[in-house]
């Protein structure tokens, strides 16, 4: 009897495609056959999937980028991707189709609504994406990486959590130290996109705190080629420690060693928080989408252990006193990361076979 077949369909950003990397990688191991269905800019995300996973590429497009030509073009790129995807899937007759979004994951949640196979989304962020908004309704499970999820009336979401990296969940629950007199671990992780307005600020905040306070202080600060000279300078003056590199390839580490982290409110940025459990002053990127990354941190600042400033709102003064306020009080930096701990689902991949396994069932 031939394995059941997984339809995995992402793309577009490694947003979408680390959660349906790790779902494939736990379903192959329970003995499915994976396959994953996206675009030719998704495909260039797909280097970490495991050898096993067939990579389909379907022809899909966004309305978002591109000239007129490009987005009048876009329907009949979409409209010829489903047609392949319906005939792809009357030929191999997956047992379940996951969407992670992406535009690239139209064609298959299309052929599988269609033809009625089992489907379900997984969204990231706290506010669906433009295509999970239009499949919520159209699916058979919603499962929700950021907890709360806004989602359309009528419609419920199971809350999974985001899937972490192998090198976070090793660290998970690592013990928290709190501050005091003693080096202490500020990291500040810019993201992708608009991080340059952490490089200006954080130095600056810094620079406002005591003496005493800086003299402890031991700053790593991902920031982009063009804003790390200045950064640095700015550290130096300040008198402070401080490396800075345009990305850390141990941030686990160094999130596992700090005493507190400044960030972005990406979603796997918030999960690694999470599941690792540390005190977090989060900066929401001001032109995402939806304002996700508001929504991406109500989470823990409702558990109270991650304070939000908004970047409209953001300036040096005002960030040097919230830094000053969790590292001057270990009583309170440790209930945060307390907190934090609580909000992290390092089970998150667990949760999402667990449903896979449920629709499964549901077909037989």
């Amino acid at each position: 009897m031939m394995a059941k077949l997984l339809l995995i369909a992402a793309g577009g950003t490694g947003g979408h495609m680390f959660p349906a990397q790790a779902l494939a990688e736990a379903m192959l191991a329970r003995g499915w056959r994976v396959k994953l269905s996206t675009d030719d800019r998704g495909a260039r995300y797909a280097g970490g999937f495991p050898a096993d996973v067939v990579v389909e590429r379907v022809a899909s497009a966004t309305f978002a980028r591109g000239g007129v030509a490009a987005k009048l073009m876009a329907p009949l790129r979409i409209a010829g991707g489903v047609l392949g995807a319906i005939w792809s899937q009357l030929r191999d007759r997956p047992t379940v189709v996951v969407g992670f979004g992406g535009y690239p994951s139209i064609p298959a949640l299309t052929a599988a609504w269609v033809l009625r196979r089992p489907r379900m989304i997984h969204e990231q962020n706290g506010v669906l994406g433009r295509v999970n908004q239009v499949f919520a309704r159209r699916v058979d499970k919603v499962a929700c990486g950021t907890w709360p999820t806004d989602l359309p009336a009528g419609v419920s979401g199971e809350p999974t959590g985001n899937p972490v990296r192998q090198a976070v969940l090793d660290r998970a629950a690592a013990p928290y130290i709190a501050p005091g007199d003693y080096p202490m671990a500020l990291v500040v992780i810019g993201g992708s996109q608009g991080a340059r307005v952490l490089s200006d600020v954080v130095p600056a905040a810094v620079a406002l705190l005591p003496e005493s306070l800086r003299a402890n202080l031991r700053v790593a600060h991902q920031a982009r080629d063009e804003d790390a000279t200045r950064a640095a300078e700015a550290y130096e003056a300040a008198g402070v420690r401080a490396e800075i590199a345009p990305f850390f390839d141990d941030i686990p580490r160094r999130l596992s060693e700090a005493q507190l982290v400044i960030s972005r409110s990406g979603a796997s940025s918030v999960a690694d928080v999470s599941v690792i459990g540390r005190p977090a002053i989060l900066i929401p990127y001001a032109a995402a989408t939806g304002d996700h990354q508001t929504a991406n941190a109500r989470g823990l600042v409702d558990a109270k252990a991650a304070v939000v400033i908004q970047e409209k709102a953001l300036d040096a003064a005002m960030l040097a006193g919230h830094i000053a306020a969790i590292l001057e009080d270990p009583a309170t930096a440790e209930a945060m990361a307390r907190s934090a701990l609580g909000e992290g689902k390092p089970d998150a991949t667990a949760r999402l076979v667990a449903l896979v396994e449920d629709l499964a069932g549901d077909a037989s």
